[in-house]
């Protein structure tokens, strides 16, 4: 087990595209971090630097207190799970567990005791005579999870490896993740595009957008504090409402994409410099009094069950904010309704994304 650091890391290929800019990032010895981002974005470089499978073009690396820079793959002590399982289909599970063991001529016995911790933590021992082919996507992937614990690695890096099974089976494989990585304590980066993964499986979690760390923290401040518009907009399922702001004086501001609606902050005050406000759809709501709020029509409606996505606008314009609200909700397209946003629930960007105290 170890800790792992970047930094100032820059990877630029040939042609001019730079897939990594100056990131900088500490890993602690037994941590699970997940990094997610949309395509492109940067994320499986970070792994195949890490892991020596490509040489940065600035910046270093540690694993531990050794940097790593000058270090081959096999010298790294790094083990990777892929999307594609890559499992040896001529070979039982037993074998495929075996094979990296063999390829570092480990003694049979000591190959043996590794085989049986290893299957009995990821259950695997009642299949070790079972073939690839007998097995099903989840338990192929504990197969490939296993190749590469049982070389009892410094680091352990997954690069999207629930990309191939159907919703139900990444459900419970994300939780066998995390409660393996509990019981290990082996540093784990995770990489991902789902958002919704990553906030569910990441003790902490790295959002990176055109190959620039964006922001690093737990899933309940990404949430609650995005440093930026990015994250506010990639983060959450729906993600965060951002809208046009005027502010036209200290307690007041003005959104332009609903009708140049107003709304009185009392005792808040927005920053003078704001130009987009967010918020989170759970703090739309649905005002009781028809004298208060903002007027807005319902533009559509998802009915989830334990909960309706109302999507609002104003009058015939494209829907511009979504209010995520309890239970089975009466309203249908076209409804008139008024809506109330707390101040306190607002957040503040300027034109440039970056948050406003």
């Amino acid at each position: 087990m170890s800790s792992i650091a970047f930094e100032r890391l820059s990877k630029t290929y040939p042609g001019g595209f730079a897939a990594l800019s100056e990131l900088s990032l500490e890993i602690a010895d037994g941590e699970l971090l997940v990094v997610v981002g949309p395509s492109g974005c940067g994320k499986s470089t970070l792994l195949r630097l890490l892991a020596g499978l490509d040489q940065p073009t600035g910046g270093s690396i540690r694993i531990g207190a050794t940097n790593v820079d000058a270090l081959s793959p096999a010298e790294r002590n790094v083990a990777m799970v892929f999307q594609d399982y890559a499992l040896y289909p001529t070979m039982t599970v037993r074998g495929n567990l075996e094979f990296p063991l063999k390829m570092r001529r480990m003694g049979g016995a000591e190959r043996k005791r590794r085989i049986e911790r290893v299957a009995g933590m990821l259950d695997l021992l009642p299949l070790l005579d079972h073939s690839p082919a007998q097995l099903s996507g989840g338990q192929r992937q504990r197969v490939a999870m296993g190749r590469a614990l049982v070389r009892e690695p410094a680091v352990f890096l997954l690069d999207e490896p629930l990309a191939n099974l159907d919703a139900r089976l990444r459900a419970q494989v994300r939780a066998e993740i995390a409660e393996l990585q509990r019981r290990t304590g082996t540093t784990m980066i995770y990489v991902t595009h789902d958002q919704v993964e990553a906030m569910t499986l990441g003790q902490r979690i790295a959002v990176l957008d055109r190959g620039r760390l964006q922001q690093a923290a737990s899933p309940r401040e990404l949430y609650a504090r995005p440093v930026n518009t990015f994250v506010a907009g990639f983060i959450g399922n729906p993600p965060m409402n951002l809208l046009p702001v005027r502010v036209e004086r200290p307690g007041e501001i003005v959104f332009p994409s609903l009708g140049h609606s107003r709304l009185l902050l009392g005792r808040a005050r927005a920053p003078q410099q704001a130009a987009v406000a967010g918020i989170r759809p759970e703090a739309v709501r649905l005002a009781g009094d028809p004298a208060e709020g903002i007027d807005a029509r319902v533009q559509d409606v998802e009915y989830l069950g334990h909960e309706t996505l109302l999507h609002f606008a104003h009058e015939s314009g494209p829907a511009c904010l979504i209010g995520r609200l309890p239970g089975l909700q009466p309203h249908s397209r076209g409804d008139a309704v008024r809506l109330t946003l707390a101040p306190e629930d607002l957040h503040f960007f300027d034109r440039s994304g970056q948050v406003l105290a």
